[in-house]
């Protein structure tokens, strides 16, 4: 395991994953998790994600190691025990939230909301806000598994509806109904800006 301040250089596309670590879930979920860390793995792209082995962020970290895939987990020390820390990946151990999330960040091109719970909504909130403050450019998208994020797009669609958020903002973010959709996207990240009213 690595030590907190000490992050294993990669030169390729890294990729985050914000996702549940709940297991009594819908099968489709853990597959579609395992799926998208084998696909990252097998496009050489590093799979950076919240440190956990349970759920769909241990559900995506295996399959990305299984499949000979770069992975780096980020857990806060207080979460060790509840999300059952994979270690067998470049792991580092922070000491807040606050310290996973900017980790993540910073060592991320491109983000994957996959279904979860609150903490994944927040995270996936957080990185639009940023985004509609013009704070970074990259890609966002959300992997609409069995249409789990539907209800929050609708409630996007409503700010814009009533005035909240500028109509433009939908271009902030990409919806792929299916992780193969989600792989190519991420492999044309190059042309996004070209991208970003597609829903698949």
């Amino acid at each position: 395991m690595s030590s907190p301040a000490t992050i294993q250089p990669f030169d390729g596309k890294s990729v985050c994953l914000f996702c549940g670590s709940s297991e009594t879930v819908h099968p489709n979920y853990l597959a579609a998790a395992r799926a998208f860390g084998e696909q990252t793995a097998r496009a050489g792209w590093r799979l950076v994600y919240g440190g956990g082995g349970v759920g769909l962020m241990g559900a995506s970290a295996r399959a990305a190691h299984a499949a000979g895939g770069r992975v780096l987990g980020v857990m806060p020390g207080f979460l060790r025990s509840r999300e059952r820390l994979f270690d067998e990946v470049e792991t580092l151990v922070v000491p807040s939230m606050h310290e996973r999330k900017t980790i993540m960040y910073d060592q991320s091109d491109a983000f994957v909301v996959a279904p979860g719970g609150v903490g994944t909504l927040e995270e996936a909130i957080e990185i639009l806000s940023w985004k509609r403050l013009d704070l970074h450019a990259k890609p966002v998208i959300f992997l609409n598994i069995n249409g789990f994020w539907d209800a929050l797009l609708a409630v996007m669609d409503h700010s814009i509806e009533e005035g909240m958020t500028p109509a433009s903002f939908k271009q902030a973010w990409v919806v792929c109904n299916t992780v193969e959709a989600a792989i190519e996207v991420l492999g044309a990240s190059d042309e996004m800006p070209h991208l970003q009213h597609d829903q698949r």
